[in-house]
This record gives C-alpha cells, structure tokens and sequence, in this order.
C-alpha cells in the first residue's frame, strides 16, 4: 500500500488520490510525447526536450529495413538523443528483457541513424502536429543557436555515442533501478536512467501524475556532470558577455541591479558554452520565472512556463505582456512564440527608452504574480 495523497481543493477540503495504474501502455506514451518535461522534470538542471518521433524505425543492420521500434526519440538543446522506452509495471518484460532491448536500439542507432533521416523524421512530426519544423525548432532553440550548427553537434553526438537511455513506467522495479544505476556508472560518454511516472486519480475525474528520475547516482553524476557543464556567477557571466558583446555588459549588470533592488531571487544557470541568469519571485514552495538574460546577448521570454502560473492562465494577461513586448522597436515575437520560450535582442534595451518600457513591462509582470 502507497501513502496516502491529498489534493487540496479551492474550498480547503481534502479529495483523497488513488495511486492507478496506466491502462494502456499507449496512455503513458502519450502522456510523455505530449508532456516531455516529466521524463527529467525532478534532475538538477533538467534540460528541455524536443519531441523528433513517436514509434521510431531502428534497424537491425547496415543493408537491412527497420527491426526494431523505438517508442520515443527526443533531442535536447546541445543535441544530445534521448531514446525512451515505455513499459507498464504490470509487464514482465520490464523486469529483464527491457535491458536488451534498449541497448540494441542504442547501439543500432548509433550506427545505422543518418542525420538526414533525423531531420526527416522531426520534419514529418512537426507536419502531423500542424506546425513549422524552422520555427518550432528555432523556438525550442530560443534562437541562441543556428539550426545547422545544432543538426551538426546531433550527428557528433551520434558519432561519439553521446546519448540518453530512459527507461519508463508507472513503478520501476528494483531488480531494473539496480541494472540502470550500475549501467549508468559504467557507460560513458552514455547516460542510463529509469523514470518513474506515477498516476493518481480522485473523484471527479481529477488526476495528477509524480515522476521520479532513478539512476544518478552520486559516482555517475560525479563521472558525467562535472566536464559538460559548469555553474554560472556574476563575474563568469559578465566576463563572457563582454568577449562576445561588450556594448551589452552595461545593459545585463543594470538589469541584475534591477532585479535585486526588485528582491528577486538570480538563479544562474548552468552550462558548457553559454550562461545565463534567472530573475526568480521566490515564494514559499514555487519560483516563478518571467525572462532569462544570456551570454549570446538574447533575453528569453519564459512564456511557456507563464501560462502554467494561476495569474496567466486565462491567457488574456498573458497576450497583454505578449503585446507590451512587440511595442518595443526591434521586437517582433511571433504569436506562436506566446506557447514557446521566444528571444529578443538584448541590444534593443541599450536605448534607455527601451530599457524603460521593457522594465515597466516586466514589473507589470512580477506585480500580477504577486497578487495570484
């Protein structure tokens, strides 16, 4: 038996949460092609991912078809293939047989995968969802890198093994988290990881979901975290975007000013090439984020994440903050961008009009979060 979960409703009464199995083995799938934050939402630093295919072709040798089929391909933003195998608990073959079946697809993959049948296969997924392969990729990218150059670093990738085997299900057994710990402090430069989604269903149709990620171990991030990527400060941040553009270092040391005068919680982000910092409302239990500074001079706008938040989720102030951005000269979000994470120029705010009406914007912003 599972502890028991409450969900507290706007009345403050308690609607008890049944752990549930998945039904289908199809509903977990989808859930997580649709939602694919749940896979890494509860890792350090988790880093996006970008959907390339459901049901994805794998062969079995160099002059032979498909033999086998992936249930899901990712990418995130420094190309890294994310191939993720779903399972229901109550499948045997989640005990044992899982293991061998991931490490074909991997090793098949990363030899037979060209990355013209990638980009085909991202473009064919974009069509099936009614959206533009360029635009969607450049937003997921927050146009900080050149689509060719991201294709470039997901074949190198390929080439050298680099990629993230993710084992998923309602409840991963223990004889598996014991295989994927061990598998993940052995493969290198390879990551293994088990996600745990679980499923919890109350009356009235309410339903919510946990995830849990298992295998990273303190030995296996030791071995994996410590070269790809590093903590970004002050200093560091500033540093950088003054070799790569130093008309701007003005522009993010007024804004990081603005943002502790404001109370605001900087989180800096973490990363191999480019660093940014966050300017968080930090309340008890949640940080809200609004925009993102970066070295590549771009500020991104954290609209994806704003529409989840009680005070935008209506949508209207969220189109109002969408408009009061596109009024600065320089600026042209798309109106897709309102669903994505879009960029804007940093050099627009060296005008000290700009700067201003950005900043009023923002604080518009900051002020309704405040009041949810």
């Amino acid at each position: 038996m599972t502890d028991p979960v409450y969900l507290v409703s706007e009345d403050d009464t308690l609607v008890p949460m049944r752990e549930t199995p998945y039904e289908y083995e199809a509903e977990l799938q989808g859930l997580l092609a649709n939602h694919p934050e749940l896979l890494l939402s509860t890792a350090e630093d988790a880093p996006e991912l970008l959907l390339v295919k459901q049901e994805v072709g794998v062969p079995g040798d160099e002059n032979e078809g498909d033999n086998f089929s992936l249930d899901h391909l990712f990418l995130d933003r420094e190309g890294v293939p994310t191939l993720v195998e779903v399972k229901r608990s109550t499948d045997t073959r989640i005990r044992r047989e899982v293991i061998g079946q991931m490490l074909d697809y991997a090793a098949n993959a990363v030899a037979y995968w060209s990355i013209d049948r990638l980009r085909g296969m991202y473009t064919a997924t974009c069509e099936k969802q009614g959206a533009d392969p360029d635009e969607a990729l450049a937003n997921f990218l927050g146009n900080t890198v050149d689509p060719d150059m991201f294709w470039e670093k997901v074949k190198t990738n390929l080439q050298a093994g680099k990629v993230r085997l993710i084992f998923a299900a309602d409840t991963i057994p223990n004889r598996l988290r014991r295989v994927v710990e061990f598998l993940n402090e052995q493969m290198d430069p390879a990551e293994v990881l088990a996600i745990e989604v679980r499923q919890f269903t109350g009356d009235g149709g309410v339903r919510m979901v946990a995830p849990r990620v298992i295998g990273q171990s303190a030995k296996a991030e030791q071995r994996k975290g410590a070269p790809d990527a590093r903590r970004w400060n002050e200093t560091e941040f500033m540093t950088e975007l003054g070799q790569q553009h130093p008309t701007l270092v003005p522009v993010a040391r007024n804004l990081l000013a603005w943002a502790n005068n404001q109370r605001l919680y900087i989180w800096w982000g973490k990363g191999k090439h480019s660093g940014s910092f966050y300017p968080l409302l930090s309340t008890p239990g949640k940080n809200y984020q609004v925009f993102a500074v970066w070295t590549t001079g771009k500020i991104e706008v954290e609209f994806k994440y704003l529409k989840r938040y009680s005070a935008f989720i209506e949508g209207e102030g969220l189109w109002k903050f969408f408009h009061k951005l596109n009024a600065l000269p320089g600026v042209q979000i798309p109106e897709d961008g309102i669903h994505r994470l879009p960029s804007i120029p940093l050099k627009v705010l060296m005008d000290e009009a700009n700067y201003r009406q950005f900043i009023d914007a923002v604080e518009w912003v900051y002020q309704k979060l405040r009041q949810q």
